[in-house]
């Protein structure tokens, strides 16, 4: 979601901790979201007795390089891996949709899960790049995968999956979902503009997918935030293509049916935020970072994260990064990351996990995780 054309970044000495978050329970939150993000809500709430039974990962067979992009638009490897981490990425096939790459996901979570697909009764996808304006992405894997399910998309760019994991884990902790499918997933290199070296260079294609079901009392949600700030939309947005501003023949020539980014201000919200938002659910929870097992972020930009996790003081052992393959899949980063990090043995039955995702909208979903 987020890209530095500046110099290095400059954190406030007031943006966070002095010492690292662990020397105690609580670390303080006296901040507000900068730099176009103006409202930062206190709230949070809690959701228990829900688990996650399974997870699920899909990414295009296509990986483009660095080097690739250097040799076909004359970009700067060297520069793109420094300055974002990012060492390559996956493009979907000309015959593949957002759709396909979360269909793919959802049939790993299946499998892995061992349950009849007809106990599905929901499914949620989060994604900002839809195969069409309507119908859903939902209704199509919905209608690929044989469910009797409801379906229905949510938007909320890069924090989608995460919205999408809220709204799935509502139904089951209510009882009105038995076994609800929540996917992330985005292709990217659809709504990127290849000239762009901004922005183009960033972003990949992918997908993941959870399968949610009643759990114990002490797994689900322990804590969890989701925000917005309409007021900082303007900072990365899709100027052609909605009912505000239907793509005309002009606005395909200024390349205005592409992702436009405020790189250096989205930037310096994001680790503004992405502190700011830990902090809180730590916060609520009397949590320290010592009590968490694994960090799993939202996979835009290695520099976000480190500069994020210093001021908290969390060491690197305890955060998962696959950026480096894949770049930023948007809605498909965090479902990705954990499923390779359950993969990997990472993540295990009665860890803690800490989940961020953020992006347009401005929108951020934070949660402390009971796996």
């Amino acid at each position: 979601m987020t890209f530095d054309n500046s110099a290095d970044i400059r954190v406030s000495p007031t943006a966070g901790p002095a010492t690292p978050a662990a020397a105690g329970p609580k670390v303080a939150v006296s901040r507000a979201a900068t730099n176009g993000a103006r409202r930062f809500s206190q709230r949070t709430r809690t959701l228990l007795g829900v688990q996650v039974v399974s997870c699920g990962s899909y990414v295009p067979d296509v990986i483009v390089t660095n080097e690739q992009l250097e040799a076909q638009f004359g970009f700067d490897g060297e520069w793109i891996s420094q300055r974002t981490g990012i060492l390559a990425r996956r493009h979907a096939r000309p015959d593949q949709a957002t759709s396909d790459l979360c269909l793919e996901a959802a049939r790993k979570a299946i499998r892995v899960a061992r349950v009849n697909p007809a106990d599905i009764d929901l499914v949620v996808v989060g994604t900002f790049s839809p195969d069409f304006a309507f119908p859903s992405t939902a209704c199509i894997v919905q209608d690929k995968l044989g469910l009797d399910a409801a379906a229905v998309d949510v938007q909320a760019a890069c924090a989608g999956f995460m919205y999408a994991l809220v709204t799935g884990a509502q139904y089951v902790a209510t009882g009105n979902s038995r076994l609800a499918l929540v996917i992330g997933g985005d292709c990217n290199s659809r709504i990127t503009n290849p000239l762009d070296q901004r922005t183009y260079p960033l972003f990949g294609d992918g997908a993941g997918a959870v399968l949610l079901a009643a759990g114990e009392p002490h797994q689900g949600l322990m804590c969890y935030q989701m925000g917005a700030d309409g007021s900082g939309g303007a900072l990365l947005d899709r100027p052609s293509g909605g009912s505000r501003r239907p793509t005309t023949h002009a606005d395909l020539d200024d390349g205005m049916q592409y992702l436009h980014m405020d790189g250096r201000n989205v930037f310096k919200w994001a680790v503004h935020l992405l502190t700011d938002t830990i902090e809180l659910v730590l916060n609520k929870t009397g949590m320290s970072v010592h009590d968490v097992s694994l960090f799993v972020l939202h996979q835009a930009n290695i520099r976000i994260i480190n500069a994020a996790m210093e001021q908290l003081g969390i060491p690197d052992e305890k955060v998962f990064n696959n950026l480096q393959n894949y770049g930023n899949t948007s809605g498909g980063s965090i479902p990705l990351a954990l499923d390779e990090a359950f993969q990997a043995g990472r993540i295990h039955r009665g860890d803690t996990l800490l989940l961020s995702g953020f992006g347009a909208g401005l929108t951020w979903g934070t949660a402390l995780l009971r796996w």
